[in-house]
């Protein structure tokens, strides 16, 4: 490391919420919370990063209340009087603990396997019943679908704020839901929630404003979003800046405080011409405070990890760069925090040479 690593450890505020320093635990599915409660491990897990100078902590992905929302019975739900009381438990062990923590809610949309999830006699949702292009695996949702979908993020933001939580993330990349509408590839509607670019960002802004209507426009709101999908990792919303503003334009209106803009690989830019990656013209753009993410201090990306690839520990040089530069305001560190739950404190005590590798057996612990 040439570079001091101060830049990471400034406090930022957005919308009322002063953060510590501009780590952001990334949200990692882990599908240890049997029946979709989660339990004390579930608070231990975080504790270890908060008391580590992990600045924000964004929780794996939680499913909202509606039949189909959910892939995985262990994947924990943000709904129902023992969910919620296992998610306050892990609040107030994280705040104990000195730190941060939003909920990350969820619905997986069409990559729902029917057969293998909760209430497989019924089909999974979608804006046209496609999994990927010409991949239909059921009917469209039904204007009534849709509007029940939207009030139950907005529940389950309200229910965050009831229990503490000091913001929410909506979950609106990577191929699932709310993606699903943002993707031609995927929403082939021609009612008022399909259309053009910006025609398909109708649904997502009516989730936004239904979490603002339900938990406030005081609650701090991010929304992570991503060009490249599960379904397709070539995937592209917008293939300009114009573009990307056109898209984005309406979600920050409707209220989204900060964008989450997923890369696989935070250091590869987003357009020709320049440097910037997603979160840099993100930030641009809008006007909006950022958060980046993407393989931050490993030498591979993470879908490798899938495929029984292991990552080297690397240095932040490049991040800091362009944090000094105020490309991005925050940084979300994924796998490294997974495998490390003191990656924050060791980064700012210089012990770089204390960084663990990743390696793929790491996903079955997470601990």
């Amino acid at each position: 490391m040439s570079r001091s690593v101060e830049t990471l450890f400034r406090p930022f505020t957005f919308n009322g919420l002063t953060l510590p320093n501009r780590i952001v635990m990334a949200p990692m599915t882990r599908s240890q919370s049997p029946n979709g409660i989660p339990g004390p491990n579930v608070a231990e897990y975080y504790r270890r990063r908060a008391e580590n100078e992990c600045g924000l902590i964004i929780t794996e992905g939680t499913t909202i209340n509606t039949p189909v929302a959910t892939g995985d019975a262990n994947v924990p739900q943000f709904w129902g009087e023992e969910s919620l009381k296992g998610w306050k438990h892990v609040v107030d062990t994280v705040h104990a603990a000195g730190g941060k923590i939003m909920p990350q809610i969820w619905h997986v949309g069409m990559t729902r396997v029917a057969g293998k999830a909760t209430n497989h006699d019924l089909p999974s949702h979608g804006p046209s019943g496609l999994v990927k292009p010409g991949s239909k695996k059921s009917e469209p949702m039904t204007t009534k679908e849709i509007k029940d979908t939207i009030k139950a993020f907005g529940e389950a933001a309200r229910d965050a704020r009831e229990i503490g939580m000091d913001g929410v993330e909506l979950h609106g990349a990577h191929g699932y839901l709310i993606d699903q509408f943002f993707w031609a590839g995927t929403n082939e509607r021609t009612d008022e929630y399909g259309g053009d670019m910006v025609g398909r960002t109708r649904f997502a802004v009516e989730v936004i404003e239904e979490v603002r209507k339900q938990a406030g426009d005081d609650f701090p709101l991010i929304l992570r979003f991503s060009q490249w999908k599960q379904q397709d990792y070539t995937a592209k919303l917008a293939n300009t800046p114009e573009e990307l503003g056109a898209f984005l334009k309406p979600l920050s209106d409707a209220g989204v405080d900060m964008f989450h803009c997923s890369q696989r690989r935070f250091w590869e830019p987003e357009f020709e011409g320049s440097d910037l990656n997603l979160a840099g013209w993100t930030k641009k753009l809008t006007g909006k405070p950022t958060t980046t993410v993407g393989s931050v201090s490993l030498s591979g990306e993470f879908i490798g990890s899938f495929m029984g690839e292991a990552s080297e520990a690397t240095g932040i040089d490049n991040l800091l760069v362009r944090m000094e530069a105020d490309e991005f305001d925050m940084v979300a560190v994924g796998r490294a925090l997974l495998v490390d739950p003191a990656w924050s404190r060791k980064v700012h005590e210089g012990n770089f040479s204390e960084l663990m590798p990743f390696k793929p057996e790491a996903l079955a612990t997470l601990s």
